[in-house]
């Protein structure tokens, strides 16, 4: 008759596996070391000599008779722990071993010590080789009085010094100044000057001539359509795309404008003729955005199959793809400092790229939602992303946070700054949101209204640029229109005051 094999709980068993497996090895690791004195003497004897060796040769005076009594010889050699107040005779020792001279020079480096007493010089001597005993002996028989005339002197100079210095209190060095919240630049407010209509679908991007003469627009008709930038009138329509137009570029080094849609198409157009003049092949799905590198010809651009691609603009090879993020890359942009390629991706992380190497530096993981659209500082070495929980601010080349810009609570689809520290943010719910750029306040709110005949539904950002005398801010929108904007020339800092309370201290990394 077999027996009945008796059920535990899991939480039983694995107790009691836990408790098995520390009784076996208990042995091993919960043994006393035994403390061996010599061990133990020898590692005081080396953390002495590593932290008193500097003061050996310090020079010793001779104390009262009566302060001698109280103690065994031996046992006063360095009485360092006692208050400059029990005694009014104490030494002050700079940065120099021996003051020489009436004074002793007082530096930041001055410390108050107690006079050893005269025993402490035969255990100095002692610790010392004979050779450098014999000279301390002398020398400290001959320099005795200078040094208790000078320390009396300097008693006096240090202690008007620190009541000078800390206002009359000795404790001076320990209150600090409270950090205080810089105040916000005053900026004028920005108005809806121009209203400009034409394409047929949301337009999508936008970009500035570098003569800022006209400015380019990319559109979901399929269209390109470039813009006189004074009067706002149409210049040319450029077809060729079969699906939007996402992103346009126009090339300050030579008379070339590029474009990229949902077609995975990447053109670029030769302006003296209006035409395609080469193709760059190799996404595999829509191309969302592009960038010109300012100093060399390569072209960056990035696509819905979470890739960027570094081109040669002469040869149309596909020089890097940059491989890494895990959801669509929405937003690429390239400067001439290290790093020189940075991306913003669906996969909420922001990437910095050696280009050179077409590998990531650094990835930036803060941001919680899609980060859709990046910006560059014109002056600083610092950028900003922009996403549904928050703006942030960087510090390159390493990608260190700066400071988060709250307030926007809207799917954020693009960012611009200029060098007035004025950083725009234009949303899906077609909000624009001016702040300023070293405190992070939120200076204007604008909510244009929408075109006629258009739904309210259908106000929204897809893009917005200063033009190249930053006078101008221009807009794409949802309700197929592009809107300019420029400062409001009759406000003052009377009309429109800046409404800031400082709040809790932001930590910053400058």
């Amino acid at each position: 008759m077999t027996e009945e094999v008796q059920k535990h709980s899991v939480h039983t068993l694995v107790f009691r596996s836990l408790k098995r497996t520390h009784d076996m090895f208990v042995a091993d690791h919960a043994k006393a070391v035994a403390l061996d004195d010599e061990s133990h003497k020898l590692k005081l004897a080396v953390k002495l000599k590593a932290d008193y060796s500097p003061v050996l040769h310090m020079p010793v005076l001779k104390e009262g008779k009566d302060r001698m009594s109280q103690y065994p010889d031996g046992l006063h050699d360095n009485e360092a722990y006692m208050q400059p107040a029990d005694d009014p005779e104490y030494l002050i020792t700079g940065t120099h071993a021996y003051p020489s001279g009436p004074g002793v020079a007082l530096t930041a480096d001055t410390k108050v010590h107690r006079n050893p007493s005269e025993s402490g010089i035969h255990s100095l001597a002692l610790a010392l080789p004979p050779s450098q005993a014999r000279q301390e002996s002398s020398r400290t028989a001959a320099t005795v009085a200078e040094i208790r005339r000078g320390a009396e002197r300097a008693h006096a100079q240090s202690t008007a010094l620190l009541l000078l210095e800390g206002g009359g209190t000795r404790n001076s060095n320990l209150l600090r100044r409270t950090p205080v919240m810089p105040k916000p630049q005053w900026h004028p407010p920005w108005k809806l000057f121009r209203v400009i209509s034409g394409h047929l679908g949301w337009v999508r991007s936008i970009a500035v001539e570098p003569g800022n003469q006209w400015f380019v627009t990319g559109s979901a008709d399929r269209t390109i359509k470039i813009w006189d930038l004074a009067s706002g009138k149409l210049k040319l329509s450029l077809t060729g795309h079969i699906s939007t137009v996402r992103g346009v570029a126009v090339s300050s080094r030579s008379p070339y404008l590029f474009s990229c849609g949902e077609d995975k198409q990447v053109k670029c157009w030769d302006l003296e003729y209006n035409k395609v003049i080469r193709h760059y092949h190799g996404h595999l799905s829509a191309v969302y955005d592009l960038d010109l590198h300012p100093t060399i010809d390569v072209l960056m651009t990035c696509s819905r199959d979470a890739t960027a691609r570094v081109w040669d603009i002469r040869t149309k090879a596909n020089v890097h793809t940059l491989t890494g993020h895990t959801n669509t890359v929405a937003t690429v942009r390239c400067q001439a400092a290290e790093p020189q390629v940075i991306t913003g991706s669906h996969d909420s992380t922001i990437r910095l790229w050696d280009l050179i190497a077409g590998k990531t530096r650094a990835t930036l993981t803060n941001h919680k939602k899609s980060v859709r659209t990046l910006v560059m500082h014109p002056r600083q070495y610092t950028f900003a992303s922009g996403s549904a929980d928050n703006i942030k601010q960087w510090m390159f080349p390493d990608g260190n946070f700066i400071q988060n810009l709250s307030g926007h609570n809207a799917i954020i689809n693009t960012l611009a700054v200029n060098s007035d520290g004025v950083l725009v943010s234009g949303a899906d719910n077609g909000t624009i949101h001016m702040w300023d750029w070293r405190t992070g306040y939120n200076f204007q709110r604008i909510h244009a209204a929408v075109q006629p005949g258009s739904l309210d539904s259908e106000s929204g950002i897809f893009a917005c640029v200063f033009d190249h005398s930053e006078s101008r801010l221009i807009t794409a929108e949802a309700d197929k229109t592009i809107k300019v904007y420029k400062e409001d020339e009759t406000a003052t800092e009377e009309s429109h005051p800046v409404n800031w309370k400082p709040e809790i201290l932001k930590r910053k990394r400058y």
